[in-house]
C-alpha cells in the first residue's frame, strides 16, 4: 500500500549504488540516510515511496526501467530548478543542482550546465541513452539542501499552488518521456523500405541518390538548359537568375508562383528529398531496433513547454512514412488528437463568461463562434480565433478581430494583455506560471503578464511601435495560450499514466496534442475512456472549476497512417 505522503530523496553514487533518507513535509530530513550498495534494489525495496526526489529523471529512471521497476511519482530537481529561475525573472542562469547548490551557499563562482547530451543512434558504440547524463550528482545531504529551499521558493511564487503543479507535472512528464523511450514506438522496417521503393525507386550502388530523385535531378537540369544541383538552394537560386526570375528562396509558396518548366520537377525533388535524407534508409538503420523506433523526448525543450526531441525527428515523422508505424499483432494504437485545443485554452484561461460558454460544448467551437459573432460564417470566425492567438491584427484580421471583442471582450483583452507585456520587456506567464524571458536586450518590469486586471485602454503603457517589439508581442500573445496549453498536456499525461498501470497498455508518443497508447485489443476501449476521463481530470486540475471542456477525437487503428 502506497502511502500519499511518503517522499524519499535518492543521490546515486559512482559504485552504482545510492544514499537514501525520508523526508518530511518542509523537505528536510525525517529518519536516518540509508546506504544501499545497488541503486535498483534500494528502490525495489522501497514499494510504498510516492514520490522520488532525485537530481535528474534521466541520470536514473532509464536505469531503474531496465531493471523492471517503475516507479510513481518523482520531483526532478534540476527539471524545478529551470522553471523557479524564469519565473524569478533569471531565466539563462545555470540549472544543475550543483548550480543552485553555489547560489543556495554564496559562491561567487556558479558552475556553467554540462553541455547537452547526444543521442546516438541505437545499436552504435556511442549510443547513451540508458546511460547516466555526465553531470556528477550531489550528495545526498546537497540534495536534499537545494530542495528544501526551493520548497520555499514555490511559497514565494505568484500563485504557489499553481507554481507547485507546473513543477509536479513537469516531473510527471519526464517519467512518461523515459518510459516511451524504453517502450519505443512499433515500427515495421520492411513497411518502411517498400515505401521509400515506391516513393524513391532503387538505390544506385555507392550511395548516391535513388532512381527517383537522379530522374528529377536531370529534369531541373534540363529545364535550365544547364546542370543544377536541386539540393543547393544557391545553385537554384542562380540558375533562376540566369534565366531571368528573380526569386529570394527556394520556399515551396515562392517558387509555386513561378511560370518556369524548373518548377514542378523542382518542387517533386524537394519533397523527396526531405523523406531521404530526413526518414530514408539511413535513418531506418541508425534508429529502429527490433521492431521499435526509441527517441529521446525532452519535456519542456521550447520556453511555451512543448516537448522536443534528442535525435531522430520523431515530432515530424511525414504522413506517408507514418505507414511503417503498425500494432504489433493482436494490439492496436489508440490515436487521440485534442480538438480545437488553444482556443479552448484561451476560453479557460481569460474567463470570458461568453467563450467559456462556447468553449464547454464538444461540438464545433469554430462553427460555434460563427453563430454568435460570423454570422454562421465558420471560416471567418477561424480567422478571427486564431487571429487573436497568433497575431494577425492587419488587414481583414484586424475587422475580424474587432468582431470577436464585442462577443468575447474578455478573452480578446487577455492575448491582448500578453501582447503589450511582451513588447514592453515584462515577463510573461502561463496559467500555472511557466514564464517566457523577456527578449534579449529588454528590461523586465516587476509586474507579470498573462493575468490582465484592466482593460486595454486603461493605463497601458504604449508600444514603442518597432518591428522588434511587435514581433515580440505577436510571440507573447501566443505565448499564455500555447504554453497554458502545454501546461494542460502534461496533466493529461499523468493522468492517463497513472489509468493505465493496471493495464498492458503503453504510452508510446506524444506531440503536442497528439498521443498514443499501444495496446492488446481488448483494451481499447478502455483506453479510449482513459483518454476522456484523463483530459477532464486535467481541465479541472489546471484551470479549476470551469465549463470549458477538452474533447479529444480517438480512433482505434491497426497503423499510425489510418489515423488521419
Amino acid at each position: 500500500m502506497t502511502d500519499p505522503t511518503a517522499r524519499w530523496a535518492l543521490a546515486p553514487t559512482e559504485s552504482g549504488g545510492a544514499d537514501l533518507v525520508p523526508l518530511g513535509e518542509d523537505g528536510l530530513p525525517a529518519g536516518p540516510v540509508a546506504h544501499e550498495p545497488d541503486l535498483v534494489a534500494a528502490v525495489r525495496s522501497r514499494p510504498g515511496v510516492a514520490r522520488w526526489v532525485w537530481r535528474e529523471t534521466h541520470a536514473v529512471y532509464p536505469r531503474l526501467l531496465a531493471a523492471g521497476v517503475r516507479v510513481e511519482r518523482c520531483y526532478d530537481v534540476e527539471a524545478a530548478e529551470t522553471l523557479l529561475l524564469a519565473h524569478e525573472g533569471r531565466h539563462g542562469e545555470p540549472r544543475s543542482a550543483a548550480a543552485a547548490l553555489a547560489r543556495l551557499r554564496g559562491d561567487r563562482a556558479v558552475p556553467p550546465d554540462p553541455p547537452p547530451r547526444t543521442a546516438a543512434p541505437v545499436g552504435t558504440a556511442t549510443e547513451s541513452l540508458f546511460e547516466p547524463s555526465p553531470p556528477v550528482d550531489v550528495p545526498l545531504g546537497d540534495l536534499v539542501a537545494v530542495h528544501a529551499e526551493q520548497q520555499r521558493r514555490h511559497r514565494a511564487a505568484t500563485h504557489p499552488d499553481r507554481m507547485r503543479l507546473l513543477t509536479a507535472s513537469e516531473s510527471a512528464g519526464m517519467l512518461v518521456a523515459a518510459e516511451m523511450h524504453a517502450a519505443g514506438l512499433p515500427w515495421r522496417a520492411d513497411v518502411h523500405r517498400a515505401v521509400l521503393r515506391d516513393l524513391l525507386g532503387e538505390r544506385y550502388a555507392g550511395g548516391g541518390e535513388p532512381r527517383r530523385l537522379a530522374e528529377l535531378r536531370d529534369e531541373v537540369s534540363a529545364a535550365f538548359g544547364r546542370p543544377v544541383r536541386p539540393d543547393l538552394p544557391a545553385d537554384v537560386l542562380k540558375a533562376f537568375a540566369q534565366a531571368g526570375i528573380k526569386v529570394t528562396s527556394t520556399r515551396r509558396w515562392e517558387l509555386e508562383g513561378l511560370d518556369h518548366p524548373a518548377v514542378r520537377p523542382l518542387l517533386a525533388y524537394k519533397k523527396l528529398y526531405r523523406i531521404y535524407t530526413a526518414h530514408g534508409w539511413s535513418w531506418l538503420q541508425d534508429w529502429v531496433r527490433d521492431g521499435r523506433f526509441r527517441p529521446e523526448y525532452l519535456p519542456g525543450g521550447t520556453v511555451s513547454g512543448r516537448w522536443t526531441t534528442n535525435g531522430g525527428g520523431a515530432l515530424q515523422i511525414p504522413k506517408v512514412i507514418r505507414r511503417a508505424v503498425v500494432a504489433d499483432p493482436g494490439w492496436r494504437l489508440v490515436v487521440a488528437d485534442a480538438d480545437q485545443m488553444e482556443p479552448r485554452v484561451l476560453a479557460a484561461i481569460s474567463r470570458d463568461p461568453a467563450f467559456m460558454e462556447v468553449a464547454g460544448r464538444t461540438s464545433d467551437l469554430y462553427q460555434s463562434v460563427s453563430d454568435k459573432a460570423f454570422s454562421g460564417d465558420r471560416d471567418q470566425a477561424k480567422i478571427a480565433v486564431l487571429g487573436a492567438i497568433y497575431g494577425q491584427t492587419s488587414g481583414d484580421g484586424l475587422k475580424n478581430l474587432a468582431l470577436l471583442r464585442r462577443r468575447f471582450p474578455k478573452a480578446v483583452a487577455y492575448v491582448d494583455e500578453a501582447a503589450r507585456a511582451g513588447e514592453e520587456g515584462r515577463l510573461v506567464r502561463t496559467w500555472l506560471g511557466r514564464t517566457c524571458p523577456p527578449a534579449a536586450g529588454t528590461t523586465a518590469f516587476p509586474e507579470e503578464a498573462g493575468l490582465p486586471q484592466e482593460t486595454p485602454q486603461q493605463g497601458q503603457r504604449q508600444s514603442t511601435g518597432s518591428p522588434h517589439t511587435r514581433a515580440r508581442g505577436r510571440f507573447t500573445r501566443n505565448f499564455v495560450v500555447q504554453g497554458s496549453a502545454a501546461d494542460w498536456t502534461l496533466l493529461v499525461l499523468a493522468a492517463l499514466r497513472r489509468s493505465l498501470t493496471d493495464m498492458a497498455a503503453e504510452l508510446v508518443f506524444f506531440q503536442h496534442d497528439e498521443v498514443i497508447v499501444h495496446c492488446p485489443a481488448a483494451e481499447a476501449a478502455q483506453v479510449t475512456e482513459a483518454v476522456r476521463a484523463a483530459s477532464d481530470l486535467a481541465g479541472r486540475l489546471t484551470f479549476g472549476d470551469t465549463p470549458v471542456r477538452f474533447p479529444f477525437t480517438t480512433v482505434t487503428v491497426e497503423c499510425y497512417a489510418e489515423a488521419k
